[in-house]
Formats: C-alpha cells, structure tokens, sequence
C-alpha cells in the first residue's frame, strides 16, 4: 500500500508531493503505526484534521543533525518519551539497567536518553532557536507538577519548565492536541494558547490567569516541606476531574505553572472513530532487518476495547493520565478489528485478548459520574462497592460472545486483568461462569497485591476475604466446566505501610494456599501516584497521617525474599526477616512453620551463600516482559503459574476484615 506509514524522512515528503510538514512528532519508541502506541494515535488524529506530519523516531541526541532530517515543520514540533516514562523504560525499581527496550529495534537499549523529553527539547531548541514546541505523552503527564523523582531521590521542577516547552498537553490527548494544532493554524502564539482544557502553560503572574483556580504549595515549599508536597498532591487528586475540578497553579521562582481542568473523555462515537484511523498496524519496515519491534508481539492479536478507570488503586497513575471515567469502543468498532485480526497471515486462531486498564470495566460507574464527575472523596470500590455502583457484565459478555463466534477465531481470552471484586459484586454469575468456560488461558490473573489490611488500606484495594470467595467461586467453576485452571495473582512488597509482619503475613497466607509465586514486584515510585508520594512524605496525603515506609535495602530484600520464602536462595534473608520480627515460631518443622532451623539443613551461612552464587535459580526468567507502566499494566512479574496453586488450596484460617 502506497504511503502506508507517515514520512520519516525527505524523500518520504517529496513521494506525497509535501514541501513542509505542519508537525514533527519527535519519539522515544521506534515508529510503530499502531493505535496501542501514542504517537501512532496523536500523528493519525491530525492528519485526520488535514494536517501533514512526520516522525522522527529515536534520534541521536548527541548532535541535532536526526532532529533537522524532516526540516522544520510550519506549526511545531510534538515531543514525548514513548509509550512509557524514559526512566521507567531504563531502569528496575533497584534502579539497575536494564537488559532490553522492548520498544526499541531487536529489543536494544541506548537507544533513547534518560529524561527522553527534556533532552529532545533541548536538542530542538539548538536546532531551531524559535520553534513551537509542545510535550504529551506520559512522561510529561505524570510530571506536570513538581514531583518527586525517584531516580535522583529529589523534587524536580514541572517538566514543562525544566523542558522549555511552550505547552503541555496531559491526558489522552486526541481532542485538546487538535485543538492546540487549530489554534497554531490561526497564528496563534503558543505560550497564549490558554484556553484548552487538558493542558498546561506558563503564566508570568496570576493577574494573566482569568478562570477561577486553587493554588497549589509552590516548588520551593514542597522541597523545603514533605507535608507541603503531600498537601499539594492531595490538591491536585482531588481537581483531577473533568466536570468538578478546578484550575490549579503552582507556582515556581517568579513564574506560575497553570494547569486547566482536564478534558472530558471521548464519547464512544469519538473513540471508534479514533481506532478506525488508517493505521498500518505494524512497525516501520525499517526495522525488519534489526529484528522488529518486540513490544508489537503483546498487542498484535489483542484489542483495546476501553479506556480509564474507577478502581483507583494508589500505586496507578491511570488516574492521572487516562482519568476515572471509563470509555468503551462499540461492539462494531471491536467486531471490525477482531475480523482484521483474523485475516492477518500469522493468526492461528487466538485472540490474545479483549480488554483494557481494566478489562472488565466497560462503562460507567454510576450515573452521576457522566454529568457530574467522579466523587471527590469516595472510591467507586474501596474500601467497599459504593451503593450507587453500576455493576453489570452484561454489554461484555455479549461481547466475547460475538467475538468467539466470528468465523476463524478458536479461542478468546482475557489478559489484560479482571478488577475481582467487581466480579464478586455482581449477583449474576454468567459472566463469571462464561469467563471461566471460554476466556480463560488456562491462568487467570488477578491482582490482590497484598494480603494484610494494613497494606490493602493504603493501596486501597479490597480487604477482608473477597479474594478468598473469589478463589474459590473460580477452582469451583473451573471445576464444573471440567478444566484445570490455575489463578496468577500478582503480589507487592514493600508498598508504604508494609511492615515486616505485614509481609510475614503474606508468606503464611501464601504458605496456606499451598502456593509460591516465580515472582514478585517491589512497589516503584514512578511519578503521578499516591503511592510514590506516601512512599517519599511518608504521610498519606488522604489523611495526612503518618504511613510507615520500608526503604533501606535489606527491609525491602527481606519483604521480597518472604513472598518466596521456599527458594533455597532466600534462605538467609527470611531467616534474618523472622528472628528480627521475633518470629522464631515460624523456624522448625511443624507444618505451619515458613523455613527449617539452619542446623538441620547442613550448612552455614557460608556455604549457603557459597551455594547460592553457584546455583543460579532458573525460575522466573521466562517473564514476558519488564514494563512498569500507565496504568499499570504489566510488572517485573512472570506470567507462569506455579502448578501448587491448586483448587485444592484451603484458605487461610485466620479471620480477616
């Protein structure tokens, strides 16, 4: 197909008759012409609108000649890091380089800089001093505040001032960039475009801001005062609300951050129409000889049937990005991809999967939330299903049957992750029985992250036995349908309010159900989150009180080792774990007790140490991908069971909230 990709270079411009761009979207992925990542979604939504781009993807930062390759564009330069932050693409929660860039050809890496945004920024402006720039994407979504930056264990600046940038679009983006793109058009001087919602600008005072809005601490005082950075956060969670919130301003030096309320989600007529775009579907060509664009592998045969969020867990920036509001596509837009899928010459009959930041999210919460907004002080599931909660499987259900039953197509599955609460929330068990029967690969994952109240409290997610009922409604079912089925539940050490006990807790839950997990997370602190800012205040900013936080390396070694506790490798570090915790009770060889006493396993500590660095253990290293992201998505976590995860497992006896 002619023209199948948008240019990328001079002689891609003179092939379509263009003399100059209108935009240039600089990116730190490759180029992939696919509606999972963002570039390909904001470049096809302006040329939609009549507008020419092009895409310089992955530059060398180290010159500006790859930033001038396209020329410079008539309205602007677009700027973001990828479909993740830079240093969450670079670097594991212990801060260690990591091995692959699944967005990057043949999986390399070096192929973006650290702060992908601002460095691109920079590099623009030495190539052309008086160019509009504008920044999206999530790096600079996540960072639009002041913010915590865990890397460098400091607060940083808004990264629209540390960027240079004239704008910065948050969110989403489709309808604002168009917006900001018409506004250009009409001669309008970037740093006065102020009227958008779902952006941010920099104002020289307050007397240059016209709507009403609530300020923020400002930059000095959050990092002078973690109360204050935990009052401005709290702020800023409240407003983030496309019907209610308010504009925010924070000030830095002599100049204000101004961010306008957020832009109100697309309808579903605006989405499906976002998703029917022209997209190839696929990498740039380019990158067949380097070996491809691995990330293209977990999106190929699966479809993004929603957008956005109420379950809210703190440790999610889905929130902050895509918003709690849920979007779904219709069923039509849906049926049209998955019938493309199965046309596809490498298909074998698999849906990989249908769902999105929560699969089993497919409309609204409530009624309120569409005309009103979302609660300014009261989760949609936490710590209980709110009264007003809409809870209905139904319009998904009657999708997966339309899916499943289109010719080609054997099997659909639901991989993205079900919200389990929702589930039990819903007296109509078809969904579940159907689930169970037809969507399920064989494991089903599921995030309980935890365990203990006291953890589940500040992650909110649900306490008490829900997923407890939850396990056992599923072997059950599984059971019936006459299918050996296993539950991947994905597991967090070291969240704020995590105790030792907290974590011995969970080992004896674990040991309980007779399961041990290939792997577990340590929380990270990326920027946008709840969690990252209990974790450097150590106060909940909900409450403004004081949340206990484990972060010296041997805590957080030892949090991790318990949820393992059975791997010889982890041997000392539980054992150091129970005796600090003075949970000695837990070192024999009664049934209940985690670990043996190490004079009857033969060795010291030496030699286990010897033992350790000669076994290397194997498990865990088929993970499919390390990718800490948006909204969550997908961990350091492997995605193998561990066959002891049995319908047989009993759950544990003590009685929990």
């Amino acid at each position: 197909m002619e023209n199948k990709f948008l240019p990328i270079c001079k002689q891609d411009m003179i092939d379509r008759g263009w003399e100059q761009l209108d935009f240039v979207i600089v990116t730190g992925d490759a180029y992939v012409d696919h509606h999972s990542f963002g570039t390909a979604i904001i470049s096809r939504v302006l040329e939609n609108a009549g507008y020419k781009v092009g895409i310089i993807a992955q530059p060398d930062w180290k010159s500006t000649d790859d930033f001038m390759k396209l020329g410079e564009p008539r309205l602007g330069f677009l700027v973001n890091s990828g479909n993740m932050d830079s240093m969450v693409n670079h670097y594991s929660v212990s801060k260690k380089r990591r091995d692959k860039d699944m967005y990057s050809p043949g999986g390399k890496m070096g192929l973006r800089p650290d702060r992908a945004v601002i460095v691109y920024c920079n590099k623009i402006r030495e190539a052309y001093k008086d160019a509009n720039i504008a920044i999206g994407g999530l790096e600079a979504s996540l960072r639009r505040f002041a913010h915590y930056d865990y890397w460098g264990d400091k607060v940083r600046k808004s990264i629209l001032i540390d960027s240079g940038a004239d704008l910065l679009v948050y969110g989403m983006s489709e309808r604002q960039i168009v917006e900001v793109a018409n506004a250009l058009n009409y001669g309008f001087d970037p740093k006065y475009i102020r009227h958008i919602n779902g952006t941010c600008y920099i104002a020289d005072s307050k007397e240059e801001i016209y709507d009403d809005y609530v300020e923020i601490p400002s930059y000095k005082d959050v990092c002078s005062s973690k109360e204050e950075y935990a009052k401005a956060f709290k702020i800023q969670y409240d407003e983030q609300d496309p019907y209610r919130g308010k504009v925010i301003i924070q000030r830095h030096g002599d100049k204000y951050l101004v961010q306008n309320k957020p832009e109100p989600p697309l309808n579903r007529e605006e989405l499906d129409k976002v998703y029917a775009l022209p997209y190839a579907k696929d990498y740039h060509p380019i990158y067949k000889e380097m070996g491809g664009i691995p990330a293209i592998e977990e999106v190929k045969f699966g479809i993004v049937s929603s957008r956005g969020c109420f379950g809210s867990c703190s440790f999610c920036a889905i929130t902050f990005h895509q918003g709690r509001a849920v979007q779904s596509r219709s069923h039509e837009s849906i049926l049209d991809e998955a019938k493309y899928i199965t046309e596809l010459p490498d298909f074998k009959g698999y849906i990989h999967d249908v769902g999105g930041p929560t699969a089993n999210f497919r409309h609204e919460a409530c009624k309120k939330q569409i005309t009103k907004g979302a609660c300014k002080h009261r989760q949609c599931l936490h710590p209980d299903p709110c009264k007003n909660l809409k809870v209905d499987h139904t319009d998904f259900l009657e999708l997966l049957r339309k899916v499943r039953n289109l010719p080609k197509v054997k099997k659909v599955f639901v991989r993205s992750g079900i919200r389990y609460d929702y589930v039990m929330a819903d007296k109509n068990d078809k969904f579940f029985k159907e689930l169970v029967e037809h969507h399920v690969s064989g494991q089903l994952k599921v995030a309980p992250e935890h365990i203990a109240e006291e953890v589940l409290e500040h992650m909110q997610k649900p306490a008490g036995n829900t997923y407890d009922k939850f396990r056992e409604k599923f072997f059950r079912l599984s059971e019936r349908a006459g299918k050996k089925q296993y539950i991947i539940p994905y597991l967090m050490s070291s969240h704020p309010g995590s105790t030792l006990n907290s974590a011995i807790e969970l080992a004896e839950y674990l040991r309980d159900i007779k399961y041990q997990p290939e792997q577990v997370q340590d929380f990270y602190p990326t920027p946008g989150t709840l969690s990252t800012t209990m974790f450097y205040t150590g106060i909940d900013p909900l409450t403004m009180k004081p949340v206990y936080v484990p972060k010296s390396k041997q805590e957080k070694a030892m949090q991790r080792a318990l949820l393992q506790y059975s791997a010889p490798r982890n041997y000392d570090l539980v054992h150091a774990a129970l005796v600090e915790a003075g949970r000695e009770d837990l070192i024999g060889f009664n049934p209940r007790c985690l670990i043996k006493p190490r004079e009857a396993r033969g060795y010291s500590n030496r030699s286990m140490n010897s033992k350790n660095s000669n076994n290397k253990v194997s498990r865990g290293r088929n993970s499919s991908r390390n990718n800490e992201s948006k909204s969550r998505g997908k961990n350091d976590r492997n995605n193998q069971s561990s066959k002891k995860f049995s319908k047989s497992s009993k759950p544990m006896k003590k009685k929990r909230r």
